[in-house]
């Protein structure tokens, strides 16, 4: 198991319990998600990049995880990943030198799931 799915499976029971403690919390949360990360004038692709790129200067192993995911599943390459996480180091100094390795590694993780699933589906 890599880093993206080692962290989402550390979270996942925590998180639905806490979620069940604070339904109306997450729903929200949810509904803001969601339309922060619908196309728009950007789209999908570029806004979880931007996410992602967040998610390294805040230093937020599960939003990495999350949204290495989510650039994984919309189509970001290894190439747009890295150049996102470069900008990360320029802005934010050594913590990016650590967790953009983090970030490309989960990205990696699930874009590779998503290339394997590509070479079944064919």
């Amino acid at each position: 198991m890599g880093y993206g799915k080692a962290v989402q499976d550390e979270l996942r029971g925590p998180a639905r319990e806490l979620r069940r403690m604070i339904p109306k919390v997450y729903a929200g949360f949810g509904n803001l998600a969601e339309a922060a990360l619908s196309p728009g004038e950007l789209d999908a692709k570029t806004k979880e990049l931007i996410a992602l790129a967040l998610s390294v200067g805040l230093e937020c192993d599960g939003c990495i995880a999350a949204h290495a995911r989510g650039a994984a599943r919309h189509g970001a390459t290894p190439e747009e990943v890295a150049e996102a996480i470069g900008v990360v180091i320029l802005m934010h100094g050594g913590p990016g030198t650590v967790y953009g390795p983090r970030a490309f590694a989960a990205f990696q993780e699930f874009h590779d799931d998503g290339k394997a699933g590509d070479r079944t589906a064919g």
